[in-house]
């Protein structure tokens, strides 16, 4: 498990290890810094551990319209949801085909499928994730490594009060759990999906609704969702 807070691992550590006896590694780091991915696949290799399953679950997003955000935390948002992502999966999925397996779970989010005003860069990096899960497990899954992407909507988790879109549509109401969403994922990539989406709404929306919206009336309605009232 990697974050930045080392109390907080360290609790999880501590739950995880008393709830299912197993043995838990922590490493806590800033995987937003410029060497945050090489320092960890490092401090992991320095533990004499492999990984068998990665999951990239690090990320954020902020609303506001773009010209209005500051440049230097939308470059950040890049930097954690690409760049990083990229880095320490490459590192990791080389590791995977010298050993002769691995999997690898992408936190993506329907967000990736859609067009995200008041959201620009975030729906954009979602939107990469999403594309470039597919195509890693296309290019890796002959040397027995798998790429899933998890596309959950809206989660009840800190997300939605760090990215500032409480009090809009698309928070209102009730979001899904954390553990059922996480459950859902990590059933998928075992069984080698390509792409999941958490919810049968969602999944309907996503597939068979959208493609056929007029691009102008899809921007208007995310738009809409994620005006503070």
């Amino acid at each position: 498990m990697t974050a930045r807070c080392a109390e907080q691992l360290n609790a999880h550590k501590l739950e995880i290890e008393t709830k299912h006896g197993v043995s838990a590694h922590v490493f806590a780091l800033d995987l937003t810094a410029e060497v945050g991915a090489a320092d960890l696949h490092a401090q992991i290799k320095a533990a004499g551990l492999s990984v068998d399953i990665l999951i990239n679950n690090a990320g954020f997003g902020r609303q506001g319209e773009f010209v209005e955000r500051s440049l230097e935390a939308d470059l950040g948002m890049i930097d954690l949801n690409v760049k990083t992502l990229v880095a320490l999966t490459h590192l990791v999925a080389d590791d995977m085909i010298e050993q002769g397996s691995g999997k690898i779970l992408h936190v993506g989010s329907t967000a990736g499928f859609m067009l995200g005003p008041l959201q620009a860069i975030y729906f954009a990096t979602k939107a990469f994730v999403n594309s470039f899960s597919q195509v890693l497990d296309e290019e890796l899954r002959g040397k027995a490594v798998t790429s899933t992407v998890l596309a959950p909507g809206f989660v009840e988790t800190e997300f939605a009060k760090a990215a500032d879109l409480e009090d809009t549509g698309l928070v209102n109401g009730d979001g899904a759990m954390a553990e059922s969403v996480a459950q859902h994922g990590y059933d998928a990539m075992m069984a080698g999906k390509l792409v999941t989406i958490n919810e049968f709404g969602l999944r309907f929306m996503i597939n068979w609704l959208m493609p056929f919206m007029p691009h102008r009336m899809k921007l208007k309605m995310i738009s809409k969702m994620q005006t503070k009232a």
